[in-house]
């Protein structure tokens, strides 16, 4: 049985549709990231879960019960908030001890729940401190220790690094990683419009646009074979280049002749009938190489970004090509106003149409 199931859940309100046909089964043990652009409606999934939204459509199961109409204190969720939502005049002891109080718990399992949760967390030398003497990072670790504590059935996340800065982001992003590794059964659901956080904490993302899901996979499931368009360019940074062209040969491997006049050879496959349809191939800019012969693009590169471990280069926009990024290893010089070639292997070529199925 799935710890947590969605069923054709919807969200609007009034006569505007946020979220639709919402399908989702989460199993014990899953850390599952909810991702999307902004407004796709990933924090209002969360608070349907939660129980602070209400669910207009579809039904809400946790452990085989339905949760629809159920108050939130009622569902073993807990939540953690981006805004900490810590008590300024509480200690760290008395915030992640204050919702066992009012739970009436007797105060040694009070003091052994607080006690086991700093241990996890590392906040046993601020147990004694007010939220002001903490640093960011260590006032979000008790924000969720406050959740620990309740030994919940969910653990929901909203965005919970969005106010820490760049450092404090990676190094809160490797404790929530080894958190969920020393609560292994413990279930997670996670907030964010990170794609780092996505892609190195979740066990599945699940991606959210046009008011529903576009895909649920593996981190490497949505980098390497996207069901789509949208997911393709939304997971990865630079996002994945996009060239039209059209099938001119079908089999085990494809050939697309590009509106550029270069040709592609994919390694999916295609059948007799896909022969001239119209299509975008998919390549990631970290999967062009250099090239001589056999070039997929070739181009005018309009602006360099030297990054020390890698150079992106910019090509200038073109009708049949639009804009295209390539990443190649390494410093790379004195390419800028130079036209070169590049290529990819059939493997990394993607093939996008609305009226073929085509996946790496």
């Amino acid at each position: 049985m799935s710890e947590l199931k969605l069923s054709d859940v919807a969200k609007s309100y009034g006569p505007v549709d946020v979220l639709k046909h919402i399908d989702l089964e989460i199993e014990q043990g899953e850390l599952i990231v909810f991702v999307g652009p902004s407004g796709c409606g990933k924090s209002t999934l969360l608070r349907m879960i939660a129980g602070l939204e209400k669910i207009t459509g579809g039904t809400l199961e946790i452990e085989g019960q339905l949760m629809n109409d159920v108050p939130p204190a009622q569902r073993g969720i807990a939540m953690v908030f981006q805004s900490y939502a810590l008590y300024p005049h509480m200690t760290v002891r008395e915030n992640m001890a204050f919702a066992l109080k009012i739970a009436k718990m007797p105060a040694a399992e009070i003091d052994a729940a607080v006690d086991r949760a700093a241990r996890i967390l590392q906040l046993e030398p601020f147990l004694d401190r007010l939220p002001k003497a903490l640093s960011g990072g260590q006032r979000q670790r008790v924000a969720i220790g406050r959740a620990i504590v309740r030994d919940p059935k969910v653990y929901l996340f909203d965005e919970p690094l969005s106010n820490l800065d760049a450092a404090l982001r990676v190094a809160t992003r490797i404790e929530i990683a080894r958190l969920k590794e020393a609560m292994p059964d413990s279930t997670m659901i996670y907030v964010t419009h990170d794609q780092v956080e996505a892609m190195t904490l979740a066990s599945r993302i699940v991606v959210l646009a046009n008011k529903g899901i576009a895909q649920v996979g593996t981190p490497l499931d949505l980098y390497e074979a996207p069901d789509n368009e949208f997911v393709a360019q939304f997971i990865g940074s630079p996002s994945m280049n996009l060239l039209p062209g059209t099938i001119t040969g079908t089999g085990p491997m494809t050939t697309v002749t590009l509106d550029t006049g270069c040709v592609a050879i994919s390694a999916i496959p295609t059948k007799a009938s896909d022969q001239g349809k119209h299509v975008n191939i998919g390549v990631r800019p970290e999967d062009f190489v250099m090239a001589d012969d056999d070039a997929i693009l070739t181009g005018v590169v309009d602006f360099t970004e030297v990054l020390g471990e890698v150079t992106l280069l910019y090509f200038a926009k073109t009708e049949a090509s639009g804009a295209v990024v390539a990443k190649l290893p390494g410093i790379q010089r004195n390419l800028r106003g130079q036209a070169i070639s590049v290529t990819a292997a059939a493997e990394k070529v993607h093939l996008f149409h609305a009226g073929l199925s085509m996946r790496t």
